[in-house]
């Protein structure tokens, strides 16, 4: 039996070729071997964190910045080159064990993720400046945990019409809290749309506002002639059309924050059980109108008006490139669900 025998893919031709076009450059093997890459040293990430944090969105930054305070506080010393996958997935496993455990916990797969993509963001900027080549980006090689399915769906009418009771009749300010309501069930917009708009933001003429939301885009969103009317008072009468900034504001025309959010659903589930017991949120509004604009207007209509593009949300495939929805279309949901006539509308 002939034994098998590992060799190299050169043959001797190619090895003597080789060697020839080495020596007229004068260059021995030795040099190869020891002559150092031209490489830069890969910064640690304590040097590297901040620079990468200038360079993003304000969106990203707040969502990515806790996880990142992290890594510096266990790797801050650490170069970029230096830990292994390995290493990642330990680390997300220890930021998964040591999630603060709330009722609508999942186990903490949303910190597991957030640090995974935390330290993609990191390595792909890392790899766009030569630091690393692609092939070593070690965070690229640890898979995200597996999402689990939401628990969140629209809400029916009777639990909708107790949520806006509450809000309008308790609390030290339900004119802001009702017109939050309001703003998150006409629109199914999100927190951070709701907390950009400005008074520059509101279309009067055409009953229309601009909304910037993640991922950086931006829509016009047709609202009710109600809550233009209701949106430009609070604006006049909080300081936000003197001052062009923030439209939502507290009495004292301090701008609202997340924390509004926060205290409004407190509120609400010491009012109603049911709140408190199913962790309902401002998304879940969000889920509620477009459930209702899909049933009664059509999946394309109801994409469009969640602000889905073509390029966030992949589940239509190319055929939703010709059978998106245009703004008349979205009017002419929003004047159905509110009972009020737009000027969109057809």
């Amino acid at each position: 039996m002939t034994e098998n025998k590992i060799t190299s893919g050169a043959g001797p031709k190619e090895i003597e070729a080789a060697k020839l076009l080495l020596g007229r450059l004068g260059v021995s093997v030795d040099d190869l071997v020891s002559t150092p890459s031209t490489r830069p040293l890969a910064p640690t990430f304590a040097e590297y964190i901040p620079k990468v944090a200038d360079a993003v969105s304000a969106g990203t930054r707040r969502v990515y910045s806790s996880y990142w305070k992290r890594v510096e506080a266990e790797w801050g010393q650490r170069r970029l080159d230096e830990p292994t996958a390995l290493e990642i997935k330990q680390l997300a496993e220890k930021t998964r064990s040591q999630v603060v455990i709330r009722r609508n916990a999942r186990g903490g797969r949303g910190a597991a993720e957030h640090l995974i993509a935390a330290l993609r963001c990191l390595y792909n900027h890392a790899v766009a400046d030569e630091l690393i080549n692609e092939a070593d980006n070690p965070a690229k090689k640890v898979p995200k945990p597996r999402r689990l399915p939401t628990t969140r769906r629209g809400l029916p009418d009777s639990r909708l019409e107790e949520i806006n009771h509450i809000a309008a009749t308790t609390g030290i300010d339900p004119v802001l809290d009702s017109l939050i309501l309001r703003l998150h069930t006409e629109t199914a917009c999100r927190r951070g749309g709701a907390l950009a708009l400005t008074p520059r933001d509101l279309d009067p003429d055409l009953y229309l506002i601009l909304l910037h939301e993640k991922g950086e885009t931006v829509r016009w969103q047709p609202v009710s002639p109600t809550l233009m009317t209701h949106l430009r008072e609070h604006a006049e009468q909080r300081g936000a059309a003197a001052s062009g900034g923030q439209l939502l504001r507290y009495a004292n025309e301090t701008p609202i924050t997340y924390r509004r959010y926060d205290h409004l659903w407190t509120r609400l589930g010491k009012h109603l059980p049911w709140v408190a017991t199913q962790q309902i949120s401002i998304h879940w509004l969000r889920h509620t109108t477009l459930k209702w604009v899909e049933r009664n207007f059509g999946y394309a209509v109801a994409r469009a008006y969640a602000g889905h593009t073509d390029n966030n949300n992949g589940d239509g495939g190319s055929t939703t490139t010709y059978t998106r929805a245009d703004i008349r279309e979205i009017a002419a949901a929003l004047a159905a669900l509110t009972g009020e006539p737009h000027p969109l509308a057809a």
